[in-house]
Parts: C-alpha cells; sequence; structure tokens
C-alpha cells in the first residue's frame, strides 16, 4: 500500500486546515491510520489514530480537541481536521499504516509527509 498526503500549507494561527492520507489500495479501508508530526530538530510525534472501522479515535494530549481524524472508506481516504492551530502545530505531518500504537511514533509504511506552517 501507498499513502500519499495532502493538504498542507500556511495558516495564522487560530485557522484551520485539513490534510487528507489516500492510500492506493483497498485493503487501507481495513487498518488502523496514525497521523504523525516532525518538526524541524525534534523527534517525529505521535498525533492521533483512527481503527478501520473509524469507531475508535485516539489523540495526543497536544491536539484532543483541535484535531480530529475520520476516515471514508469509499474513498480510501483518512482526514485530519486541525483547528485552533498554535505556531507550535508546525511541522511535516505524515500518515502511516503497520503496527500504529497509539503514543508511539512509529509505523511500518509511511506517506512521504506535507508541510504544515503555522504563522503567530
Amino acid at each position: 500500500v501507498q499513502l500519499v498526503e495532502s493538504g498542507g500549507g500556511l495558516v495564522q494561527a487560530g485557522g484551520s486546515l485539513t490534510l487528507s492520507c489516500a492510500g492506493s489500495a483497498p485493503s487501507f479501508r481495513l487498518v488502523t491510520v496514525g497521523w504523525f508530526r516532525q518538526a524541524p530538530g525534534k523527534e517525529r510525534q505521535f498525533v492521533g489514530l483512527i481503527s478501520g472501522n473509524g469507531l475508535r479515535t485516539t489523540y495526543a494530549d497536544s491536539v484532543k480537541g483541535r484535531f480530529t481524524i475520520s476516515r471514508d472508506n469509499a474513498e480510501n481516504t483518512v482526514a485530519l481536521q486541525m483547528n485552533s492551530l498554535k505556531p507550535e502545530d508546525t511541522a511535516v505531518y505524515y500518515c502511516a499504516i503497520g503496527d500504529v500504537v497509539a503514543g508511539l511514533p512509529t509505523a511500518r509504511t509511511w506517506g512521504q509527509g506535507t508541510q504544515v506552517t503555522v504563522s503567530a
């Protein structure tokens, strides 16, 4: 399965942005998908995940209440809706599958990433 993220860009603090992760194979709709981010000079962080059936989501404390993950299995996509963005949310955002565990910054298959920049 190949993963392709899109939707990144530049936004002012307090604004919103929605990222999308598209999976290339039908099996994508069966698996847990994680979102992660990595800021310059920092380690990769877990942002959140959604289960294959979309019934379970888990978020990092730093984004809880501001970010929402959803999926459209008919379209083979997972979205990361980001509201009330802060400058500290600036990072490259990745989606990933395979051995995704809440809180851990690890997975087996990664997308290429999309840059999100939040200006003060």
